[in-house]
Formats: structure tokens, sequence, C-alpha cells
């Protein structure tokens, strides 16, 4: 048998109104793909018989809190893994319903690729709407439309375009296209791993076909190297930096630049737990590791290394804009401050100006507005304290997402744009080498 190539896994985030069946999808490809432990099944059914229920209840699996079932929404986003011959995945459960906006968008931050769900019956819908907007906002590009409940309408082709139009003008207007839109009935298992014959017209990949077309974290190997310093570590004599490496690659002997304090240092071996032999001399985007430099430099968490190539160096600047969405029920203004956190990078900022304002809805955008409400999109300029270390969305996917935070919450999300503002680098002042 081939063995499958080893590969980091996908990250998927699934979304869409609610009740349009995202808990019954991720079940079922749970089943579909063997990934469920053993009993589960047995204990899905024991519920569903206590529950009065003839038809196996997909969302049960995924629904763990007694109120998430009397209620029959998800509350709160989950991480859940399975794999098929091609590679690993983590889905990324993102709360549907309005109340809970602010989980999927802490969730669907972390994701490559997204899935999203609509009803065969009912159509798009508002937050539909809502949902796909924040995955251009989060710069989502990898997306797969399901038209979920075509046993509701009985297979029907006619339908399946009707619906499949709405959704394919609606992105184009906010300017995404989906990878694939395809019919599928979850509670059934039509057209998630198999095919079916009650839609024969469909002859388009499978869920699963779709998923492993999209790409891993593979693809980011040759983009220039982003490593966020998640923490420092003190093992006996060696000082160990760590963190996860977002694109790129880094090897023992490369020469690191470290941003925003533009100092520079030689990786002198990679460290890994437990410790393996023989030592790892060169790791990739998706990867955890550890390194050692051959000086003891200021290194702290949320800095960013990269190669010391003027080229692929980050931006270096204290003003940015974004398109964020808003979640929070105050009102975001000119003047107020809060808390931006992307990739391991945490930092003070005001709102400098508010560009626009546009409604999901009609995409009508409002120039004049002086705040911005709750569940609205916007265009903002940002100004930090200090010089941040910052990838555009546009350049770097991984790093150019961010999570503003209010009092602890969060309080929106959206992607970094640099439109207008230069790179501040080159009148940043160099700092010297800093001993411990």
């Amino acid at each position: 048998m081939t063995q499958k190539k080893h590969t980091p896994p996908l990250h998927i985030v699934i979304v869409g109104h609610v009740d349009h069946g995202k808990s019954t999808l991720i079940g079922r490809l749970l089943y579909d793909t063997n990934s469920l432990p053993d009993g589960k099944v047995e204990e899905l059914q024991e519920i569903c018989k206590r529950r009065g229920t003839d038809v196996l209840e997909w969302s049960f699996l995924l629904d763990s809190y007694q109120a998430e079932r009397d209620q029959a929404i998800t509350i709160d986003t989950t991480q859940i893994w399975f794999k098929t011959a091609q590679r690993d995945y983590v889905i990324i459960d993102a709360p549907g319903h309005r109340e809970f906006l602010k989980n999927m968008i802490s969730g669907a931050a972390q994701a490559d690729a997204a899935i999203l769900v609509v009803d065969a019956k009912e159509g798009l819908q508002e937050q539909t709407r809502r949902h796909a907007y924040l995955l251009k906002l989060l710069g989502l590009q990898q997306i797969a439309v399901v038209i979920n409940k075509m046993d509701a309408v009985e297979q029907a082709q006619k339908r399946f375009i009707e619906v499949s139009k709405s959704v394919q003008d609606y992105l184009a207007s906010i300017h995404l296209s989906a990878t694939h839109i395809l019919p599928i009935s979850a509670r059934h298992g039509t057209m998630i791993a198999s095919r079916d014959e009650t839609m024969s017209w469909y002859d388009g990949p499978t869920l699963l076909e779709t998923l492993d077309s999209f790409q891993s974290h593979t693809s980011r190997q040759d983009a220039p190297l982003r490593f966020p310093i998640q923490d420092v570590y003190r093992f006996d004599e060696k000082r160990i930096l760590v963190g996860r490496i977002e694109t790129g690659s880094v090897k023992v002997g490369d020469t690191l630049f470290f941003s925003p304090t533009n100092e520079k240092a030689v990786v002198t071996s990679l460290e890994q737990w437990p410790e393996r032999e023989p030592r790892k001399l060169k790791a990739v985007a998706g990867e955890s590791i550890g390194l050692t430099l051959n000086q003891p430099i200021f290194v702290e968490r949320g800095h960013l290394a990269s190669h010391e190539q003027e080229e692929t160096l980050p931006f270096l600047t204290n003003v940015f804009r974004t398109h964020l969405f808003w979640l929070s029920h105050k009102p975001l203004k000119v003047g107020n401050s809060y808390k931006v956190r992307y990739g391991t990078n945490e930092a003070m900022v005001t709102v400098q100006s508010i560009e626009k304002v546009i409604d999901t809805q009609d995409l009508h955008d409002d120039t004049s507005s002086g705040e911005v409400a709750r569940n609205e999109v916007a265009e903002v300029t940002l100004r930090a304290r200090n010089l941040l270390a910052l990838d555009p969305y546009e350049e770097n996917a991984r790093i150019g997402r961010l999570v503003i935070y209010e009092n602890h919450d969060v309080a929106g999300g959206g992607i970094i744009s640099m439109q207008g503002y230069p790179d501040q680098r080159q009148i940043a002042p160099k700092s010297q080498n800093i001993y411990e």
C-alpha cells in the first residue's frame, strides 16, 4: 500500500447560517473517514433513541454541551481532527448564530480554507452573506460551497442551479469565488465521500475530493521566511527561541533578521522535543520548532524572524489599514484604543480614521460615518504606539490577519493592508545588540 506523504494538517473553517447543517456535516465527515472513536456510533444511536429521533443526528457528535443540544445551536468554536488518504485535517467548527460571531472570527483566523454551508431550501440568508464577507476579510481564498439538505428539495437540479447562482453572484460582488460548489445531503452522506444515484446529474468532485484539492502548508515553503517568536526558553546553558514557521524554511547556518529590533544572528541549532537523532538541520512551514543563535541578542514574544535579504523583510510601520468586521456592542470610533493580535504579536493601536462602512446586504458604503456599529464591516486606519513588524495580507496571508480585542474580549477581526503607507524600516533607528 502506498504510504501517505507526511504534510502538516490543513485547517478548515466551516461556516454558514444557523441551522443550515454545519454540525451535521462535520459529524458525517468524521463517520465517512472512519475518524470516530470505537463505540461512538453506538453512543450516538443511544442518544438519538432517548431523544425519540429515528434518524441519526450527526450534529450530536459536535454539540457536546447539553445546553447546545437543547437550543439546537453551536455556541463555541471546536477543533476536530480527521484524515483522508491524502492528508490530515483540522476542522474549525465555527458558530453560525449571530450572537456568537466573535467565536467564528477567532476560529476562522486560523484557517487555510473554508466550507460555506447553504441550505438548499432556504437559500442565501443574511448570516450567509455576513459569513462570506468574513471569509473575505480574513483572507480565505480556498472556499468550497456546499448546497446542503438536497433531500429536502427532492435532489432537484433546478433548485441547486438557482441557489448556486445566487451564491456565485454574491461572492463575485465581494471579489471572492468558490473553488467548487457542490450539492450534498449531510444527514444521508450524499456526495460527502461517495456519489449517489439520486443526484446522477452532478458530475463534479465529492466534498472529500474537493478538500484534498486544496493547498496545504507545503505551498508556503517557497515564500519568504516568517517565524513569529512564541516564547524564549532556557535549558541548561541554551537559550531557545520557540514558535511555528508560518511560511518559508530555516536551516542551521542561516542568518536571521529580527524585526522590529533590526538585529541579526546565525542559527546554530534546531531543537525538538523529545530530542531525536540525527539532529534536525532544516524546518519548513507548518512546523513548530526551537532554535538557538550564535549571539545573545534581545528577542521576545511577538518579534518576527526572517532571512536577512532586504527584499524578503516584513514591513516596519506604526500605521496601517485594516478591512475589519466589528462585533462589539460598543461602536468603534476615531480616537478609541484597542489591542490587536496578529501572529504571536500583541500591540495597542488607536483608530486614526474610518475610511468607509460597508453594508454586507447590498454592499452600499458610507464614507461619512463617524463610527462602526456592531456587525458592520469597515475600512479603518490604525496607528500603533511603537513600530510593528507586519505583512499585508496580499503578501502573506498567514501574518496578514488580525483580531481586535476590547477588555480581553474579541471585538473584531480582519486583514492588514499597507495601501498608501510606506515601509518605515529605512528611517527606523538601528538597535545595537543587547547582551544579557
